[in-house]
């Protein structure tokens, strides 16, 4: 059972007899249908059901001659608005299946961002009319999350805002310029992450560490798509899963300069969430390739 169904609205689900019954209303009363020429006797084909505003549960598999249809996989999604990044984008396909998902890399973040991809069929599609991997496009990005909490702004005033906002056009500079291979920029920036380190150990003796990170966004676990993340919300909204009744905020973040969206259940946010305030919590990243 797919461990996200809880954050789409699904927190009833606990038995295999309960999610087959979900899945085969995904099958039989889709809201959206993709097919795409996979082998001479086969099509791979995608059913979506919607089941909230943005969100609800994707199935994949084969279509045979006879159009019966064997299921390969399913999983939740969640549409982001908007584009998160444009970058240069590698598609990889799943050793066991026939999913994908994406790599890129943005200077905001200085790592590489791995996510599952949303439209792999239409991938597959652009792939048999010539899409190469690696090509610069727009990604819009998406996070699933089971759980989280909403924490107050840290209070700054115009000239720190200023002064973080010019230390970050640098910093991004000197990522491109180490990238490309310049060896002065590369010092530069382990002197910078030296000092860095050096001032919040200082100030840890004193202060929280919420009050001296304002946002991040870091690999979490094992799972190459997870990230433990704490970001501004810039928009917030109270949606509802349409068969099983139960809320979900769908909030907007901040998060590293980096603006996407994320839904999470209602009942496991701790705090009230409100636009200027942070919120923290543990996302399964999911990206919308704009081809």
């Amino acid at each position: 059972m797919h461990q996200y169904l809880k954050a789409i609205g699904f927190g009833n689900v606990h038995t295999r007899k309960e999610l087959k019954s979900v899945l085969k209303q995904v099958e039989e009363n889709f809201t959206h249908q993709t097919i795409v020429s996979y082998h001479t006797s086969e099509d791979f084909c995608e059913f979506q059901k919607e089941y909230g505003q943005n969100m609800g549960i994707t199935l994949c598999g084969e279509l045979d001659e006879q159009e019966k249809f064997d299921m390969s996989y399913y999983f939740p999604y969640f549409e982001g608005s908007g584009v998160t990044t444009y970058a240069e984008i590698a598609v990889e396909k799943k050793i066991e299946r026939e999913q994908y998902v994406g790599v890129c890399e943005d200077p905001k973040v200085g790592i590489s961002l791995i996510f599952t991809l949303q439209n792999g069929v239409e991938y597959m599609k652009e792939k048999q009319i010539g899409f190469v991997s690696g090509l610069e496009t727009s990604v819009t990005f998406a996070g699933l999350a089971l759980s989280g909490k909403i924490l107050f702004p840290v209070r700054k005033d115009e000239k720190q805002i200023k002064n973080e906002q010019e230390a970050s056009q640098n910093r991004k500079k000197l990522l491109n310029a180490a990238r490309s291979g310049d060896q002065t920029a590369i010092e530069t920036l382990t002197l910078d992450d030296m000092d860095i380190y050096s001032k919040v150990s200082k100030r840890l003796i004193s202060e929280d560490i919420f009050s001296i990170v304002d946002t991040y966004f870091m690999p979490y676990g094992v799972e190459c798509d997870l990230y433990s993340i704490m970001g501004e919300i810039l928009a917030v909204r109270l949606r509802e899963n349409i068969v099983t009744k139960e809320k979900i905020y769908q909030m907007k973040l901040d998060v590293n300069e980096l603006q996407f969206d994320i839904c999470v259940p209602a009942s496991e946010v701790m705090g009230e969430p409100e636009i200027g305030r942070r919120f923290k919590g543990t996302i399964w990243l999911q990206g919308y390739i704009n081809f």
